[in-house]
């Protein structure tokens, strides 16, 4: 009997290719454990909430409102919800043909694309045009749809910084195209050097791939780094002088855990650094609600903005945005809610100044935490996260260890990662899902869990890690860091 179109043998290769490390086998592995009885702490992706994150208190009293507009009629609603959460609700009511079961614009409700214009104009010091800055379901849809438009076939190609999200690798294979990996440099705290940008793309270029962007995720994932204004300027002429687009993803922009280096967005150096280059460099710029200290990852709201594209370009991706008719209007409301929040003077500014800081304040301590409790465990290096939600510590695997994993077939890391999962609780991502270097091993963890529970969890980090040395080294032929 022939293949049936949805058997297996049957279906888009690509799709059967397409890799995602941060749902792979460590967490498919955690969920089995977790029915098992066992407790699991998931840091394996950046959701705040899903490891005891509050919501904001103000977003969530608009979003009540609007998702129950009866409760504006009753006459008691001022008892219950401030008058200016009441008021933002109504604004964002009245941008809608029906309330948020109505469809919107394809783009995104009109008023919230000029809110948002509004706060990369205070941003950036520049104008935004709300005309080109679409919403999505999420950061990751927009990610998504923008490398589907510039991918044409398996000789286009995608510079993208290893180690990378694993969006950035599976999105690229899933639409046919070429990642062209350039990597950063872990010693100088994964900073970029413009040199290997040259020779990755001169690489590809020898291969027969067309290189048509670059990714850069500032701040970093996995890596926590801050691009400083000097890299963003170098990466911006490089993609000025060899012709590409670039995607900046900026999603992380709020998680800044050091003062030397602020976030600057690629749009605002780009402008700074005036015409020609200002004028013609293609951008797209990404933001979602679901990192900073919103954390609302269960929203789905993002957006990309974009600079120096022509408007038949802007049309097409309109008609592609068109093809899903409309994104959730409650994501589109806490876009709104996120670039327009409580201002001083307002009834809630106090509060959602107090637990947004809150939030930052606490975030900047765990990083602390977890930088050092992982420097301080055996044969494992780790630079301090100076921003988003990541750590991405070495793990020295002695090569007893490495010869276990082999056996085991499984990838160093992984096994390494399995083995604190079954012992620890703790899920990771094994460094190998990003991209590294050959030879070399990381792990990705979140800096999310509740702060009084991470001493804890980096003593049982330490006791798992301290004893898997222990029992792999070879004290004849490897030394101990």
């Amino acid at each position: 009997m022939a293949p049936r179109p949805l058997d297996y043998e049957s279906i888009n290769e690509n799709v059967k290719k397409t890799q995602y490390a941060v749902r792979g086998e460590l967490y498919l592995r955690a969920s089995e454990l977790q029915k098992e009885g066992k407790k699991i702490i998931f840091t394996n992706v950046g959701n705040p909430h899903a490891l005891g994150q509050k919501p904001l208190t103000f977003p969530r009293q608009v979003i009540a409102l609007c998702q129950a507009p009866f409760l504006l009629d009753d006459p008691n609603v001022g008892l219950l919800f401030p008058a200016d959460a009441i008021a933002r609700a109504k604004h964002y009511l009245s941008l809608t043909s029906g309330g948020l079961g109505a469809y919107s614009d394809s783009r995104g409700l009109i008023g919230i694309r000029k809110e948002i214009a509004e706060f990369i104009e205070r941003r950036d010091g520049y104008p935004s045009d709300p005309e080109l800055v679409f919403l999505t379901d999420g950061a990751s849809k927009g990610v998504m749809q923008m490398l589907n438009t510039i991918i044409g076939s398996n000789k286009d190609g995608i510079l993208v910084p290893v180690p990378q999200y694993p969006l950035y690798s599976a999105a690229i294979t899933l639409f046919g195209g070429s990642l062209v990996p350039y990597f950063l440099e872990e010693e100088a705290n994964w900073g970029l050097d413009v040199n290997n940008l040259r020779q990755a793309i001169a690489g590809a270029r020898s291969r027969g791939i067309t290189v048509k962007a670059m990714v850069i995720i500032n701040p970093g994932n996995p890596t926590g780094q801050c691009l400083s204004r000097t890299n963003i300027q170098e990466l911006l002429q490089f993609c000025y002088q060899e012709n590409l687009a670039l995607f900046a993803d900026e999603v992380y922009q709020q998680n800044i855990y050091q003062d030397e280096r602020p976030f600057i967005s690629a749009k605002k150096v780009l402008f700074d650094m005036g015409p020609p280059i200002s004028k013609e460099l293609q951008l797209i710029s990404f933001h979602t609600v679901s990192k900073g200290y919103w954390g609302e990852c269960g929203q789905r709201g993002g957006y990309f903005e974009m600079t120096n594209l022509s408007p038949q370009t802007v049309d097409e991706i309109y008609k592609v945005s068109s093809i899903s008719l409309s994104m959730n209007v409650s994501g589109q409301i806490f876009l709104g809610l996120m670039v327009n929040p409580p201002k001083p003077g307002d009834i809630s500014y106090l509060k959602f100044s107090m637990e947004s800081k809150a939030v930052l304040e606490s975030l900047r301590r765990r990083a602390q935490i977890m930088t050092d409790g992982f420097n301080s465990c055996r044969n494992v290096v780790c630079n301090f996260t100076e921003g988003a939600m990541y750590s991405f510590p070495q793990i020295r695997l002695p090569p007893r260890a490495i010869e276990a994993a082999k056996k085991a077939g499984k990838v160093p890391d992984v096994f390494y990662c399995l083995k604190l999962l079954e012992a620890t609780g703790i899920s990771t991502v094994p460094g190998s899902g990003f991209g590294q270097k050959e030879g070399v091993f990381h792990l990705r963890t979140t800096i999310l869990p509740a702060e009084e529970d991470m001493p804890a969890i980096m003593a049982s980090f330490k006791k798992f890690n301290d004893g898997f040395m222990e029992q792999y080294e070879d004290y004849r032929g490897y030394s101990r860091m």
